[in-house]
């Protein structure tokens, strides 16, 4: 069977996550213009890219390279779309991180928004063996209350398959798996949500 993600439509993604209940777009928005501030890298892969949402925010006076990847061709071709200005500097990628994650290039940042929940944290240290950057910045969500981890919204039924492959997050068991491949954790800031939910992002760095 195919992963969930490959049938969800971008349309519903995008307007789910930008609803004033809900404001995941908007917060993932700003912490990715951190994080591709943040470092002095010349080379980043954003895992699960979905729409391109915070690409306006790379700068190609800083940027070489930029690889999106995802494992919705439909989403990485309204990247390429909406994202022509990036051209030569964004390379998308299509990809399922699960079964072919060897294939992937290697770079200097990894950026990783609500992406290792549908991976799990092995599958993700087997993504950052192959990769090998110097820093990784991952953002996930946490539930402060006990309610469903999907916002209630009218597109609700766009993720019923989401269940299949979720992994609920933990801090201190990412930080302690990223430790195990020789990264070190270097940051930690947390965006509140509405619905009781927060992004923590956790950022690592490879230890010398």
């Amino acid at each position: 069977m195919n992963n969930p993600w490959e049938e969800i439509r971008l349309d519903d993604y995008e307007n789910h996550m930008s609803l004033d209940s809900v404001k995941q777009l908007q917060a993932m928005n700003g912490m990715m213009k951190e994080q591709f501030e943040a470092y002095p890298v010349k080379t980043a892969m954003v895992l699960g890219i979905a729409g391109g949402n915070g690409l306006e925010h790379v700068s190609r006076g800083k940027y070489d390279t930029v690889y999106g990847v995802d494992i919705n061709e439909n989403y990485l071709r309204a990247v390429a779309e909406r994202y022509g200005s990036l051209e030569g500097v964004l390379e998308c990628i299509h990809l399922d991180l699960i079964s072919d994650s060897d294939k992937l290039p290697r770079a200097e940042l990894v950026i990783a928004n609500l992406l290792v929940e549908y991976i799990g944290y092995p599958v993700f240290q087997k993504v950052i063996r192959q990769v090998s950057p110097e820093y990784v910045s991952v953002g996930i969500q946490i539930n402060t209350d006990e309610k469903e981890w999907v916002s209630d919204s009218p597109y609700l039924h766009a993720f019923d398959r989401l269940d299949e492959v979720h992994h609920q997050m933990d801090g201190e068991e990412l930080t302690a798996a990223m430790k195990e491949i020789g990264y070190e954790k270097i940051l930690q800031s947390a965006v509140d949500l509405p619905n009781g939910k927060s992004i923590v992002r956790l950022d690592f760095r490879k230890s010398r």
